[in-house]
């Protein structure tokens, strides 16, 4: 009997030896096939824009940076972001409100519909822009009657970008608001709070770390977005190019070392975005700790 029981104990033991070291193999798998694209797909094509940035030295690049259209490529393309960002964070907080805290008809389809830019084609969109608002448009004479540029000018630029990043505030706060119910927020108006009160002291300190999460990426996308800006900008320098157009039309002009100069001032917003991003998702385990 004892030596059945040390027989079954010793395979329970080799069992579980084995399970450990496959468990290993796989996991150091995973890990090698994951640092090995993304030294393929990312740190490797960061390295050849510093590389070719800095190639004729630093007088270039910084003379690349420096540069009046750079500049103005560099201003459009904040000021761009400036705007779309703050307005699809307000429409995100109130589309998400309103799925999230009512019951109404075709709310499936104001959904699909919010997912919309995630389907449809950045060069499509721009497209429609120029299809609504161009010279040949049905708002076309009436809005050259009345001076109105909206397309190859700012105003197309803005609501192109404004179009693309429209999803993601509202998809990255929707889930939130939908787990968070409305118990809490009865609660608050039971007790005399109103609309705005209920909103500011309630449901925005559960949101508050999806909704910075959401604005950060809607961010990122506003200053990165190259499609839908290319079909509305009409690429005039120094007026409508934002940093990636200012991108491909040096590279065009075979000027590849200030192509990849303004590419790594790209980078560097990016990085800026992702640092930012880290931070919030480090304080919202944080909270969810302490919690």
């Amino acid at each position: 009997m004892a030596g059945v029981v040390r027989y079954h104990a010793t395979t329970k033991k080799q069992t579980r030896e084995k399970h450990i070291d496959e468990s290993l193999v796989v996991r150091w798998t995973l890990i090698s096939i994951a640092v090995l694209f993304i030294t393929i797909m990312i740190i490797l094509p960061l390295t050849v824009v510093m590389t070719e940035a800095l190639k004729k030295g630093a007088s270039v690049y910084f003379a690349a940076i420096a540069h009046e259209d750079a500049m103005s490529a560099l201003r459009l393309t904040l000021i761009t972001a400036f705007i779309a960002v703050p307005l699809n964070t307000v429409f995100g907080v109130l589309v998400a409100w309103a799925i999230s805290k009512f019951k109404f008809r075709r709310k499936q389809l104001l959904l699909t519909l919010i997912d919309l830019p995630f389907a449809v084609s950045p060069v499509i969109a721009g497209l429609v822009f120029v299809l609504m608002f161009g010279a040949q448009s049905y708002l076309g004479p009436w809005l050259s009657e009345h001076d109105i540029k909206i397309i190859f000018a700012v105003p197309g630029i803005i609501i192109a970008t404004l179009f693309i990043t429209v999803p993601f505030v509202a998809r990255e706060i929707i889930p939130l608001m939908q787990q968070q119910g409305i118990t809490e927020e009865e609660a608050a108006v039971s007790l005399g709070a109103k609309g705005f009160q209920v909103f500011w002291r309630v449901t925005l300190p559960n949101i508050k770390w999806g909704l910075l999460y959401g604005i950060i990426l809607c961010n990122a996308r506003a200053m990165g977005e190259f499609g839908a800006v290319s079909v509305v900008s009409g690429h005039i320098r120094g007026r409508t190019n934002t940093l990636p157009l200012h991108v491909e039309i040096l590279y065009n002009e075979y000027q590849f070392s200030a192509a990849f100069a303004i590419a790594s001032l790209l980078m560097v917003l990016a990085i800026i975005t992702l640092i930012v991003k880290a931070i919030v998702e480090w304080r919202e385990e944080v909270q969810n700790i302490h919690l």
